[in-house]
């Protein structure tokens, strides 16, 4: 063994003889050569040293993605938004769904064995042929048979004692104990799937303790659903107790056997079978009801809308709604074959090429909560999420515009292998006029010639490019593209509105709408007797500073015409009670398809949907009789050339009259990595998950190349302060020699 001064490292052996390296410098030193070391050696490590997820989880098949708000209601019986049915969509199973790949979109059984079809009835009993008109159906029995050997995800609701008792039906406040999580339950079990589960949840939707958003209109349809609801709560009424739904039958639901039920509805009504394809027809076992409602559950969220219980591919594992939601295999599931076929393209894009094979593939979803939109974006490009909606604040980071106007990944993105879906919605924003306004509204010329010189003034193409970023398309009636009925190129234009102009619709000249104006009494926008300026008011929901420029813009295109617009803005609540009572006068207003069909549209301007008289979706309170008439044949009829003579003619009322500013309907921009597969959008399935796949071997490699850590500044100023350093402590070893000495 030798020594040389302590600055310098003592070579010495071990007790085992092997040679160790001690640092016998100073703790200082030690520290900084300390920070060097450890930043070197995460610097060679196998996962970036920013990763937010264990590294164990870098080789499996986990979807990452976001959410910003708790989803309200996982309950089938009460979801009604895009944010619950990310989840929803996933975990329950009515007995149809849509094809992944086929537009226009298609049906396709998911637990039934075949697609339900009506059987049709006269009022006698008597069979009718499907062809039979409207007037002549006074019953149309849907017989549905669901698959053998479908089994529910584990689960507590099911779990059962040696002698065959469930365990946790009978718990109180004592024996529930310090449980608080739906985890917290020791023990769990399935069952199979029987067609009463599915008559039990079409019961549900009425139930006393019970909110459905769709009981109001199914109550139209079902046949008894809605006195059944009211013997429902005359029950509670009487014996104070929640009642049990299956010591009750009703005509509009009952089961066949175990596996065949039926549904009767009192009128030829074939959009019907889209709402079978909808999670408030998923069924949902007895067990469940009764395991959530015993003392003590809801006061701790373990309830049916924190933890769903299904048959789908996936589960709810982990809902904390400040952090993260997951969903993971269910266990049980029995497997659904990839489709074997699409549209045009789809094979040569990739999208056949797990033809046949089972899914889901992906084994995990993982939500994270994103409060603000920048992080969220700024974890998209590292590569720790899959998939992004393009945001304002990044979309010129993201998407450019070619000469012909088409959108496109920027240099940056393309170079990431980032690749971008655009699709027009199914869906409209519009402004409506209440038509039971006595300025705006009504069906006289007068009204009616001002409420056309205000669509043309109001430029939505402006509004889309400097508001939307280019992502929407001018309505030019109700009906979007990719629904039946509506009508490209120059027969489907709105002729007030717009000419077809070398191969595309043009906006008609301001001119014009100031000659509407003139000839509705309003000449330069004042009362052509009294000589005052016309005023006009905008109800809208109080927003934040971006909205400013938004409604100032409004204001703009309404003074083209000499006309004061008032802006009036309030929350929410005061809104929609505007709207519902009829004060509102001119309004922003919207909707997405429920399914792919033009009556999800045109009943919006169905007079009996009066929002004031009737308290239906009909917000405008549009009423012309001729439409009514029409709207109620189209209903009941398949598509083809005379369902689309009709549609023709009810689009070309509700043009002439303007009831609606027909607005925009949004594009949807999508951003996701090379390693995200089966990405084609689906506007209308909710259960989309399950086809999805992930190449977790090449994004752990992006994930690497994106997030190499750089750590030469912080070496680099640890170098300086060590060099620094030197003469400081050389110095000081001098000292401490002298004061020896």
């Amino acid at each position: 063994m030798y020594s040389v001064r302590p600055e310098f490292i003592i070579l010495c052996h071990s007790r085992r003889g092997l040679p160790t390296l001690h640092l016998l410098l100073p703790a200082w030193f030690r520290l900084c050569a300390g920070v060097i070391i450890t930043l070197m050696l995460v610097a060679c490590g196998e996962e970036p040293w920013n990763s937010p997820y264990p590294a164990a989880d870098s080789s499996r098949a986990i979807m990452y993605g976001s959410f910003s708000e708790r989803p309200k209601h996982l309950d089938p019986v009460s979801s009604y938004s895009e944010n619950e049915a990310v989840f929803n969509g996933q975990i329950y199973e009515p007995v149809v769904q849509y094809h992944f790949l086929k537009r226009p979109y298609q049906l396709v059984p998911l637990t039934a064995v075949a697609l339900p079809e009506p059987r049709y009835f006269d009022a006698d009993g008597a069979a009718l042929p499907d062809d039979a008109p409207r007037e002549a159906v006074a019953e149309a029995v849907y017989r549905i048979t669901i698959q053998r050997g479908v089994r529910y995800q584990p689960h507590p609701a099911f779990a059962r004692d040696d002698d065959g008792h469930y365990v946790y039906h009978d718990l109180d406040e004592t024996t529930l104990g310090d449980r608080k999580r739906l985890a917290d339950f020791e023990l769990s079990g399935t069952r199979e799937l029987v067609a009463a589960d599915y008559v039990y949840q079409i019961k549900r939707l009425v139930h006393p303790r019970l909110h459905s958003p769709l009981a109001g209109l199914m109550s139209k349809y079902i046949k008894g659903l809605g006195a059944f609801g009211q013997r429902l709560r005359e029950v509670e009424r009487d014996t104070g107790r929640p009642v049990d739904l299956r010591e009750y039958d009703f005509p509009g639901a009952r089961v066949v056997d175990r596996y065949t039920y039926e549904i009767v509805i009192t009128e030829k009504y074939p959009q019907f079978r889209y709402w079978l394809a909808m999670s408030f027809f998923a069924p949902v076992p007895w067990e469940a009801d009764v395991f959530y409602g015993r003392p003590g559950m809801k006061e701790r969220n373990i309830s049916l809308d924190w933890y769903p219980v299904g048959t789908g591919p996936y589960m709810l594992t982990d809902n904390n709604p400040n952090r993260r939601m997951v969903l993971e295999r269910n266990p049980n599931f029995r497997g659904e074959a990839y489709p074997s076929e699409g549209e045009p393209g789809d094979a040569e894009a990739g999208l056949l090429a797990r033809a046949g094979e089972r899914m889901p593939f992906i084994d995990v979803a993982y939500y994270s909560l994103e409060k603000e939109p920048i992080p969220e974006w700024t974890k998209f490009l590292q590569g720790y999420y899959d998939v992004s909606n393009v945001l304002a604040d990044s979309f010129d980071q993201a998407i450019r515009f070619n000469a012909q106007g088409e959108a496109q990944l920027t240099d940056t993105m393309r170079e990431k292998g980032i690749q971008l879906i655009t699709a027009v919605t199914t869906s409209i924003s519009y402004m409506g006029f209440n038509m039971l306004d006595p300025v705006v509204g009504g069906d006289g010329d007068r009204a009616r010639l001002l409420r056309r010189a205000i669509s043309i003034a109001v430029d939505y193409e402006e509004l889309i490019s400097i508001f939307a970023n280019g992502r929407g398309v001018p309505a030019q009636g109700p009906i979007p593209p990719g629904i039946f009925g509506h009508v490209d190129g120059a027969n489907g234009i709105n002729p007030y509105v717009y000419r077809w102009v070398d191969g595309h619709p043009v906006r008609r000249d301001i001119a014009e709408a100031r000659e509407l104006m003139r000839q509705a009494g309003f000449p330069q926008g004042r009362d052509a007797d009294t000589g005052k300026q016309l005023t006009l008011y905008f109800e809208t929901v109080s927003g934040g500073p971006g909205s400013k420029s938004l409604l100032n813009w409004y204001r703009k295109q309404f003074d083209k015409l000499g006309i004061q617009l008032v802006i009036r803005a309030t929350d929410y609540n005061r809104f929609q009670e505007k709207v519902r009572k009829g004060t509102a006068q001119i309004f922003g207003w919207g909707w997405n398809a429920d399914y792919p069909d033009p009556e999800n549209f045109l009943f919006l301007l169905y007079g009996p949907n009066g929002k004031v008289e009737h308290h239906g979706e009909n917000a405008v309170n549009y009423d012309d009789q001729r439409f009514d008439e029409l709207f109620v044949r189209m209903r009941a009829m398949a598509d083809g050339p005379e369902r689309q003579a009709l549609i023709d003619e009810m689009v070309e009322i509700v043009r002439r009259d303007a009831p609606w500013l027909w607005g925009f309907h949004p594009t949807a921009y999508t951003l996701y990595h090379s390693w995200f597969g089966n990405a084609k959008p689906n506007l209308m399935g909710r259960n989309t998950l399950k086809y999805k796949t992930i190449d977790a071997e090449l994004r752990a490699r992006k994930r690497r190349e994106w997030n190499q850590p750089v750590v030469w500044p912080v070496i680099a100023l640890v170098m300086v302060l060590l060099v620094s350093a030197i003469p400081a402590w050389r110095t000081y070893r001098a000292r401490q020699k002298e004061s020896v000495g």
